[in-house]
């Protein structure tokens, strides 16, 4: 047979040579914030898992009980029988916890941010996407068929003369609400206030929002005092809530038309109960438990002070726990992070196409059960390992 793939071996050399390649690794959580990668022990700065609920005792213990009562799989699409008392109960405990009047979920974040924009907006409508939103939201905006406008968050001087150009039937605002490569927040007032003089709707991704900011942990929607302002709010189980999967929580009609026009939704199997349970058991403890959140603020200040004395800046407007620190080439970035798990510290290399080329970066997460001492410490192997290789 001839082999139609044969150009793949090239392709993969080509990555390899630019510092792009992407090794498959092995990551096993061994608790108290650290794993073993490929057998090595060290510390986790690289997960999103912010408040530390992916192995809390009880998050386990709610997804155990899940398992006993529901078995492992939701075996059917969630329109068909794949909606059980489980999923029931996180929809309302999501709707409540966000102050909306309805929530849905989805198997995952990305399917949630693809099928909410794709069923929202279409053929006639426009779609104004911010240039650094998540590759879903990007994903979702060209699915739905609308016309696609690429704004900048931080000059907004431009989509308003865009916006005084556009004639579409409806227009819709797109952002994540923290950047999750950059780490800064979307200027929600100032992207509300053009959303109301143009009448747009605003789709904001809440996914490295919720758990981490507000003072209930609603995301920058309500630190920035403009839920009341958002449409649709999508966020993630996957991230704080330490757990899998994606919701929407809006307006009951809002939720009404995605459970019927949502295709990423309708056509996937639901999630595992189990984890809906763990999800649950996830918000309960958010909500009760503010000093995680607390902690995880503390941390993040520590680790910026201490990158300021060794002389290193992380990305301009960057906040919280993530802490991107740009190194330009691919190359530089992966031998930092190589010397840095040698010792001890796990931190993500984002290269393109994740980031612009000559942005490649160490992308740095911090989450609320890392000792002090140990944030600390990679402040300061940072400081001693970027002179070495900024210049590769």
């Amino acid at each position: 047979m001839i082999d139609l793939l044969n150009w793949l071996p090239d392709e993969l050399q080509k990555l390899s040579d630019e510092g792009l390649f992407r090794r498959r690794r092995e990551v096993k959580p061994i608790g108290e914030g650290r794993v073993l990668i490929d057998g090595r022990e060290a510390w986790d700065f690289a997960s999103n898992d912010y408040l530390g609920l992916a192995n809390d005792p009880r998050v386990i213990a709610a997804a155990a009980e899940g398992l006993r009562s529901h078995g492992v799989g939701a075996k059917a699409s969630p329109l068909v029988s794949g909606r059980t008392d489980l999923h029931v109960t996180l929809e309302r405990v999501l709707a409540r916890f966000e102050g909306t009047e309805a929530a849905i979920l989805f198997p995952t974040g990305m399917a949630a941010n693809v099928g909410t924009v794709a069923a929202l907006a279409g053929a006639g409508d426009a779609v104004f996407c911010d240039r650094w939103n998540h590759a879903s939201l990007v994903d979702g905006c060209r699915l739905s068929g609308a016309r696609l406008r690429v704004y900048r968050h931080d000059e907004l001087h431009g989509l308003q003369l865009s916006l005084a150009r556009e004639s579409a039937r409806r227009k819709f605002l797109v952002t994540d609400s923290v950047f999750s490569m950059d780490g800064d927040l979307a200027p929600l007032p100032e992207l509300c206030e053009i959303a109301e003089k143009h009448e747009m709707t605003i789709i904001l991704d809440e996914a490295h929002g919720t758990g981490v900011f507000g003072e209930r942990g609603r995301g920058v929607a309500e630190l920035l005092n403009v839920e009341d302002r958002i449409g649709v709010r999508i966020g993630t189980l996957s991230k704080s809530i330490g757990s899998l999967g994606g919701f929407v929580t809006g307006s009951q009609i809002l939720i009404d038309f995605l459970w019927n026009k949502a295709r990423t939704q309708i056509y996937s199997t639901s999630l595992p109960p189990a984890l809906c349970a763990a999800a649950t058991a996830s918000l309960e403890i958010i909500q009760s438990e503010s000093s995680r959140r607390d902690r995880l603020h503390t941390l993040c200040r520590l680790f910026r002070d201490q990158l300021a004395s060794v002389g290193v800046v992380p990305f301009p407007g960057s906040v919280g726990p993530i802490v991107p620190i740009v190194l330009q080439e691919p190359q530089a970035a992966m031998k930092v992070a190589e010397r840095l798990l040698e010792h001890g510290f796990l931190v993500g290399a984002i290269r393109p196409p994740t980031v612009p080329r000559g942005t490649s970066r160490l992308r740095v997460t911090l989450h609320s059960n890392l000792p002090e001492e140990i944030v600390t410490n990679l402040a300061a192997k940072i400081g001693e390992l970027i002179p070495l290789f900024r210049s590769i």
